[in-house]
């Protein structure tokens, strides 16, 4: 009894030894998928992740190329916008010039010319004070004088009517061609822009020694360009810059060629 119990007791630890050995050398196949399967998924989201990451710089490196058009264009309209502005303090410099250079045409005052200069005006202070109807209504400087009177006082709708009658009441006057002109300017300011393109026509066509005629020819162009004539305008234009070159009206018309360059027409 003693020999069975002990071969018995024996033989229950060999088994036991047996299936430990078992259990520590051999992995659960179980866990084995597993840990590949964990191993494969953590490398997809490793794949994924770096995908995104390339699409977000990619849409960030679009949003910069927008952005950096979006700058050229606004420094684009900025220069436009500074050109433009230019343009007009230069225009209305340049009209203010002529101005005072109609005021004082003939120099010194005499005894038969108008305190601004003009001649064949009153020399009383006022066409009432000291001078005689005939003098004051019917000499073509006092009647010139009050167009341009008008347009100085921004009377625009005035000054086209009184420029229009010293045309038919003086049409060999010296002073003609400089009323052509500035009956153009009445009309231009007054955004009438092709009655003011034949006045300005006209100045050239009637006048063709005129001082005026590059002048004229510059706001022909200009009211092409403001009447969307565009092939016109740069003909005009481009002509004042080869025939009248180093003046204002040369420079004014090539900075409107510029701006029409710039606005692509």
């Amino acid at each position: 009894m003693t020999i069975r119990g002990s071969t018995l007791g024996a033989a229950c630890a060999a088994v036991l030894v047996l299936a430990g050995c078992a259990t520590t050398s051999e992995d659960d196949p179980v866990q084995t998928k597993l840990a590949e399967l964990d191993a494969r998924v953590t490398r997809i989201e490793r794949v994924v992740s770096n995908n995104s990451l390339l699409e977000l710089s990619n849409e960030m490196e679009a949003l910069r190329a927008d952005v950096r058009a979006m700058h050229n264009e606004v420094d684009e309209l900025n220069h436009a916008l500074d050109t433009s502005r230019k343009q007009q303090r230069d225009l209305y410099a340049d009209l203010d010039q002529r101005l005072k250079a109609l005021e004082s045409r003939s120099g010194v005052a005499g005894p038969g010319a108008a305190p601004g200069g003009l001649p064949g005006a009153s020399a009383g202070p006022t066409a009432g004070a000291g001078a005689s109807p005939a003098q004051s209504a019917g000499s073509d400087g006092a009647s010139y004088q009050t167009a341009f009177a008008l347009l100085k006082d921004s009377q625009y709708d005035q000054a086209i009517a009184a420029f229009q009658q010293f045309l038919i009441t003086y049409p060999d006057s010296s002073l003609a061609d400089n009323a052509q002109y500035w009956l153009g300017e009445a009309y231009y300011v007054n955004k009438s822009f092709t009655e003011a393109l034949a006045a300005f026509q006209r100045v050239a066509a009637k006048y063709p020694q005129s001082r005026k005629v590059p002048d004229a020819l510059l706001k022909v162009g200009f009211c092409d360009y403001e009447l969307k004539q565009w092939q016109s305008a740069k003909d005009v234009l481009s002509q004042v810059v080869s025939t009248y070159p180093d003046t204002p009206a040369g420079h004014l018309a090539q900075q409107r060629l510029d701006k029409m360059a710039l606005e692509k027409h």
